[in-house]
């Protein structure tokens, strides 16, 4: 039998994190109002739902950290440093997409930002990044990709996401 290891600060601060988190959406349930709708439940009962599962996933993390580390883990994968130059694609994209979405409409921001992030993700894996056909078919897929989702939150669930042409097609 295995010694058991000693605890790690690292993992029992992720426990902790998480044991914090829950208590916070825990107090922001209370301003939820508890008075039941149809279905019996009221609006603060999922709130409260996720915030206990949250709490009772974060302590058993905490008592894995402390009885002995995380077991059964596998070897890391990835480099030993950040790839900075791939962050930056990823991010420019998430931030393309925020600041373009009420300008482009949701499928081009979406679509810009799925081009751009994916070059980001080549490059964090330590493949090309892409020439320019790569990058018109990363533009293709991230338009095959945003459209039916921008479709079926505008015509089927009947929500409003920023369009382009005012025909809420694109």
């Amino acid at each position: 039998m295995s010694q058991p290891q000693p605890a790690s600060p690292p993992q029992i601060a992720i426990g902790l994190f998480g044991l914090v988190l829950s208590l916070l959406m825990m107090w922001g349930a209370t301003s939820i109002s508890s008075e039941a709708g149809y279905a019996g439940v009221g609006p603060n009962f999922l709130p409260w739902v996720v915030a206990v599962f949250l709490a009772a996933c974060s302590a058993w993390l905490i008592w894995e950290s402390i009885s002995g580390g995380y077991r059964n883990m596998p070897e890391a994968s990835g480099a030993e440093k950040a790839d900075w130059h791939a962050f930056a694609w990823v991010s420019a994209g998430i931030l393309a997409n925020a600041a373009l979405i009420n300008v482009a409409g949701f499928v081009v921001s979406c679509a810009i930002c799925f081009i751009l992030a994916v070059r980001g993700l080549r490059i964090s894996q330590g493949d090309p990044a892409g020439n320019i056909s790569q990058t018109l078919k990363d533009c293709v897929l991230g338009f095959l990709i945003a459209a039916p989702v921008f479709w079926l939150f505008t015509k089927f669930l009947a929500i409003n996401l920023p369009n382009l042409t005012g025909t809420s097609w694109l």
